[in-house]
């Protein structure tokens, strides 16, 4: 089965042409905002503004500067820092510049960060602070090819080791005023290269966080970026008098994409990358959409459940009440829209909801800024019971899917017509089709170049009539709607013979236990399943304070009788839903929750299944011990 969207047409042949377009449309208009921490270090940001103009005198400045450091079109420019203002200004100088810009988290370690910059070839590096370049400067010698380190924030970079080339690093603010000088002897050197960049030309490299082995670096060319601009703007999702607050990480394809999309439409951002501002912020920024992991809804949801239980037992039974009727009050809206188009509801379930609405929802939206009208929610599967309580509360999630490979935003949900528990509809231009084996196939100009340097992993993907083998299992609705299963490799058989979601079964008990952070279901030719659990050491660190645990440590507290009972009636409560093959026989709780920096999660916080197995291996077999395996 497959579904195709009509074409996108007439897109210019680059990211930058759309940068210089959109400051020509709208100099004056608001761009970005972004946070200055007051200068006493105590109180709260100073949030400022930055218009279209302001924003390109600032990305020519560093295009120009880039240039004068002898950097070539399609180069390489490595960016390696937290979501901020900077990034995306040196983003944009570097695609202005004809370059491409190679994207590394700053979580990642001196070790991968090298080999990185080695494979790309990086030619600069755009470093965050100190941090950053003390990683560079460890590895130097085995970077031939690393001509400059830019450093944004220089405070506290030390002193240039003596066998470190004269000019090897220098200040973003001293690369800007390079480029100033450059522009005042050169005004066009700018526009000049924009004019030169063709639509297959390298914009940038994204290098997977793989589960296993080294990373691949994704080819991405500026095609990919314009064709995703125009196809955002396309579904009407999104308008020029909209908010965003964007925070997602930008090394990742999905914090990369929303910025197209702002070119092309001409709204303003907010940018903070810091997570744990999320929530001061949004009441500050008051965003009229935001893109997010499901990890943080799920964050939110427990933390307005563990705020209710924390305020007494009636409080905590008017949440219970109210998460239900949320729960139904979405399911049966969606329901009614697809089936007349009018997102109704019985007057008894919209009268209770009238009630909920006053004593629970309402407090959640203001705590989302009162403007949300809508969030994006991809990069991994959104509980269903967690999308209809925010449904129902009146905060919509939008479940998109899209993959590094396919430039991050293949489908999303459409507006009103949304439906829990799909990723929607593809974007315009995007043809989608299912195996046999079930596995989805995609085809269209979101789709990568191949991967860096490596033929022979390009081949086991990308067919040579363009369809992409995305390794997620997946069905398609008869009006074209997706919805994905698990990841093909992730598909647990049982000893027994049958085939198991783990995702599945997993998304369920998000919804069904307050307290939980992760959880990994195993059972692959295993004749039962198993999991291990990680806790919310916020939740869990709340109920022991009124359950005889108070002060003792998270490593403690997950060990008492007392916890390991009570996630059991969760488990329990898991099972009465699954089929006797899915149930959970067992489980672990874990020592300490799981983390990017232990590698056992991504950095857009997806599961990294073979490390969590292999380091917590001697839980799993200890609960399988004595059993008969077969």
């Amino acid at each position: 089965m497959s579904d195709t969207q009509p074409q996108i047409e007439n897109r210019p042949p680059s990211v930058a042409t759309l940068f210089l377009e959109r400051v020509s449309a709208t100099p004056d208009a608001p761009a970005f905002q972004y946070p200055v921490p007051p200068a006493s270090g105590t109180g709260p940001d100073e949030w400022k503004t930055l218009t279209w103009a302001e924003s390109a005198e600032r990305v020519y400045a560093i295009a120009a500067g880039l240039i004068e450091l002898g950097v070539q079109p399609e180069e390489r420019v490595a960016l390696a820092a937290a979501t901020r203002l900077e990034w995306i200004l040196a983003d944009f100088g570097i695609l202005c510049a004809g370059a491409a810009t190679t994207t590394i988290y700053p979580q990642t370690n001196a070790e991968e960060s090298a080999f990185i910059l080695s494979d790309s070839g990086s030619k600069v590096l755009v470093a965050e602070n100190a941090e950053q370049l003390a990683k560079a400067r460890e590895r130097r010698f085995e970077l031939p090819d690393l001509a400059h380190v830019v450093v944004i924030d220089a405070q506290g970079i030390g002193p240039a080791p003596a066998d470190e080339p004269d000019g090897w690093v220098l200040s973003l603010d001293e690369l800007e005023a390079r480029g100033a000088a450059r522009l005042e002897k050169d005004a066009d050197v700018v526009k000049e290269r924009v004019a030169a960049i063709t639509a297959d030309q390298l914009a940038t490299l994204i290098y997977t966080s793989g589960t296993t082995g080294r990373p691949k670096g994704v080819r991405l060319p500026h095609d990919n970026w314009s064709y995703m601009a125009k196809a955002i703007a396309a579904t009407g999702l999104v308008f020029q008098s909209d908010v965003q607050y964007l925070w997602l990480p930008l090394a990742h394809v999905f914090g990369k994409v929303l910025t197209s999309g702002q070119i092309e439409v001409g709204h303003v951002t907010a940018v903070d990358g810091r997570v744990d501002k999320i929530i001061e912020n949004l009441p500050v920024v008051r965003p009229t959409y935001m893109a997010a992991v499901p990890r943080i809804f799920e964050k939110v949801y427990n933390g307005v459940a563990a705020k209710a239980r924390a305020g007494g037992a009636a409080k905590f039974k008017i949440f219970q009440w109210a998460a239900e009727v949320a729960r139904e009050y979405g399911k049966v809206t969606q329901d009614n829209f697809q089936r007349t188009g009018t997102a109704s509801a019985p007057t008894s379930l919209t009268i209770k909801h009238k009630v909920a609405d006053k004593l629970v929802y309402a407090k959640l939206r203001e705590a989302f800024g009162g403007r949300m009208r809508a969030c994006v929610s991809g990069s991994a599967a959104l509980a269903p019971e967690i999308g209809y309580f925010f449904a129902g509360a009146g905060v919509h999630i939008l479940e998109g899917y899209g993959l590094t490979e396919s430039s991050a935003a293949s489908f999303v949900n459409p507006g009103e017509a949304y439906r829990t528990g799909t990723v929607g509809k593809p974007l315009p231009g995007t043809e989608v089709r299912i195996a046999d084996d079930g596995e989805i196939l995609m085809r269209g100009p979101g789709i990568m170049q191949g991967y860096h340097g490596l033929p022979e992993k390009t081949a086991e993907v990308l067919e040579s009539d363009g369809w992409f083998h995305t390794g997620d299992i997946g069905e398609l609705s008869s009006d074209g709607y997706l919805r994905i299963t698990d990841r093909k490799k992730d598909l647990i058989k049982t000893s027994g013979g049958k085939y198991i979601a783990p995702a599945e079964v997993e998304g369920q008990f998000k919804a069904v236990c307050p307290y939980l952070s992760n959880i990994l279901v195993h059972g692959a030719n295993r004749n039962f399943c198993t999991a291990l659990i990680a806790l919310d050491e916020i939740a869990i660190t709340e109920w022991a304070e009124e359950n005889g645990l108070g002060g003792k440590p998270y490593a403690d507290i997950v060990a008492a009788p007392a916890t390991v009972a009570l996630i059991d009636g969760y488990v329990q409560q898991l099972n009465e839903g699954l089929q006797r093959w899915q149930t959970i026989k067992k489980f672990r709780l874990l020592p300490r929750d799981l983390d990017i920096e232990h590698g056992e999660l991504t950095p857009s916080l997806k599961l990294k299944r073979p490390v969590v197995e292999r380091e917590y291996g001697y839980l799993l077999d200890e609960m399988y011990a004595g059993t008969r395996e077969s």
